[in-house]
This record gives structure tokens, C-alpha cells and sequence, in this order.
């Protein structure tokens, strides 16, 4: 279990997040038209994985901003956005955004928390995703794995980016 905060107030996690340098477990996601994705759709390419609570958090949504400025910039890579959010809201919050440089990905109805050591066990947020950031190479090795330390704050998008390059 890793140790994080809410606004300084202790939250659990089901594990530990994959350690840079392991290979990325296979993962079955829901796109925003429902049907079901898994990590070896995104073969061959670089990924950022920006796994966050809710798409309708202020945090959340500068990440999922941050990331479709710059990092789907990079040659060769696509950027993930994560949360149990269902479609439909990941949907229209893109829209009203205009956020077209990624794909919003919901974890709804899967595993993936438990599978990546990342839902969150207690707090008000228990059942929800803790705010991580991965990067994969091609070859879904672990290339960069932060867990924010306290949700309220946003990840280190220069250290995020700069394994990719």
C-alpha cells in the first residue's frame, strides 16, 4: 500500500504503482464510445499515462489541459487519460474543452486500480483512482512513475515529458 494525502489527511492505495524500469501490465479500458481497449491497441507507440480521480476536479482538469498541449506534441506518442469517470462525462468535458490531442479512457468497469496498485481504499475518494503519471516506451517499459504524493497537487509534467524525449 502507498501512503498518500488529501489536503494533508492520509489516504491508502491498494499498492504500489509499476517501478520505472518493469514492463507495464495489459490493461482493459473503456473509450468514450464504450467499447473496450487494452494496451496492446497502442503498440509501437510511446504513451503517457495521466491517471487521475475525476475529469470534473480543478487538478484534474489542468492535467488532462497540460497534457494535451504538450506532450501530444511528441513524435510517436498517444496520451491516456484515466479516471473512473464514465464516457459520457470524459466526453463532455473534452468537448466543451476542446481537448482533441488525447484519448480519455474510463476504468469502470475493470481492474485496472487494483491490477496498478492505484485505487484509492479509504477517504472520501475511496474507489476512485490516486493521481499517477506514467510513461511507457514502445515496449511498455516503464520509462517514468510518479504517485503525487497529496492528490490536491499536480504531477511533475517536466520530468513526465523529458523521458520521452
Amino acid at each position: 500500500m502507498a501512503s498518500i494525502t488529501l489536503k494533508g489527511n492520509p489516504v491508502q492505495t491498494s499498492g504500489q504503482i509499476p517501478a520505472k524500469g518493469s514492463v507495464a501490465k495489459d490493461f482493459k479500458l473503456v473509450r468514450n464510445d464504450l467499447s473496450e481497449v487494452s494496451l496492446a491497441d497502442f503498440a509501437g507507440k510511446k504513451k503517457v499515462l495521466n491517471i487521475f480521480p475525476s475529469i470534473d476536479t480543478a487538478t484534474c482538469a489542468t492535467s488532462v489541459r497540460h497534457f494535451n498541449q504538450d506532450a501530444a506534441k511528441l513524435a510517436n506518442t498517444v496520451v491516456l487519460n484515466i479516471s473512473m469517470d464514465l464516457p459520457f462525462a470524459q466526453t463532455r468535458f473534452c468537448g466543451i474543452e476542446g481537448i482533441k490531442n488525447t484519448e480519455t479512457l474510463s476504468a469502470f468497469r475493470s481492474t485496472f486500480g487494483k491490477d496498478w496498485g492505484l485505487d484509492i481504499t479509504d477517504s472520501p475518494l475511496k474507489g476512485l483512482l490516486s493521481r499517477v503519471v506514467i510513461t511507457l516506451s514502445e515496449d511498455n517499459k516503464v520509462l517514468h512513475a510518479e504517485q503525487v504524493s497529496e492528490i490536491a497537487h499536480e504531477p511533475n509534467y517536466d520530468a513526465a515529458l523529458s523521458s520521452l524525449r
